[in-house]
């Protein structure tokens, strides 16, 4: 398959490429000065988003502007302007139908999400391998931040891709084949829940979480619904990566939007989200 950037632009630091890898369509953001090598992050996005997503783009700029990483995300298959197969449609409408009815919708979920990650694995190594091409990113370290469908597809990838060396996850059900994957990552994780979710019971998510093989991994829960997720979480991301990715090890800046107070990493919040 042949790597092509399609699209640039420049703008507060950080310079957007937008690549197309055969069929496979994403988004690359580094430091629009460039200093010399640098990190990467592999962002996951969720379900029905994309890599042009809000948040795709605010964790990016965030990451490249307070950590100096480079930042990549992939659309998922069916995901952005990628056709839907008939699986994808069988699936969506499956999971509207659950919605309007009031049934309980994670069943469809976890199962069209673990469909997708069997697609997204190979592409998103595929997309890795053309990365590290790139003079910037060549022998760099790798790190991957995904919730939700990004849990779905980080856990089988991370499990199957030894360049990745960190990792925060969470917001996702428990699930046998996702355990078995889980049980297979060794590297630094942290992980997110909400106490208080909807959709995921708690006891679901603490499974999850109970099944890496990490010997350092740290659980960030708070309160809230299942869109919840506080906002001063990716501080914590952030300086999680700088952590383990990073050769300067600097505590990152806080970054316009945010409070302007670093939080330490908690295992149990009871502060209500933001």
């Amino acid at each position: 398959m042949s790597f092509q950037f399609t699209a640039q632009t420049s703008a507060d630091g950080v310079l957007t490429r937008s690549f197309a890898l055969g069929e496979i369509t994403g988004v690359l953001w580094s430091p629009a000065t460039s200093s010399g090598p640098t990190p990467l992050v592999l962002l996951g996005h969720g379900g029905g988003r994309d890599s042009k997503a809000p948040p795709m783009v605010g964790r990016a700029h965030r990451l490249v502007s307070d950590a100096g990483f480079s930042v990549a995300c992939i659309d998922a298959p069916g995901h952005g302007g990628r056709p839907r197969s008939t699986t994808d449609e069988r699936e969506i409408a499956a999971m509207q139908q659950a919605m309007a009815t009031g049934e309980p919708v994670g069943p469809i979920v976890v199962r069209y999400n673990l469909d997708l990650a069997e697609r997204a694995v190979p592409e998103w190594q595929a997309t890795l391998d053309a990365l590290q091409q790139l003079p910037d990113l060549a022998d760099e370290p790798v790190g991957y931040f995904g919730l939700n469908l990004g849990t779905a597809i980080g856990v089988p990838l991370i499990a199957a891709e030894p360049r990745i060396r960190a990792a925060v996850l969470g917001v996702f059900w428990y699930d046998d084949a996702l355990a078995k994957a889980a049980a297979r990552i060794t590297v630094p994780v942290e992980f997110l829940i909400q106490w208080n979710d909807e959709h995921i019971p708690r006891a679901s998510s603490l499974a999850l979480f109970d099944a890496f093989a990490s010997a350092e991994k740290t659980l960030h829960a708070n309160a809230g619904a299942h869109k919840d997720v506080p906002r001063f979480e990716f501080d914590s991301a952030v300086r999680f990566f700088v952590r383990h990715l990073s050769r300067r090890r600097s505590t990152p800046t806080v970054g316009a939007g945010d409070t302007g107070r670093v939080h330490p990493p908690r295992c149990v919040s009871s502060r209500a989200p933001r």
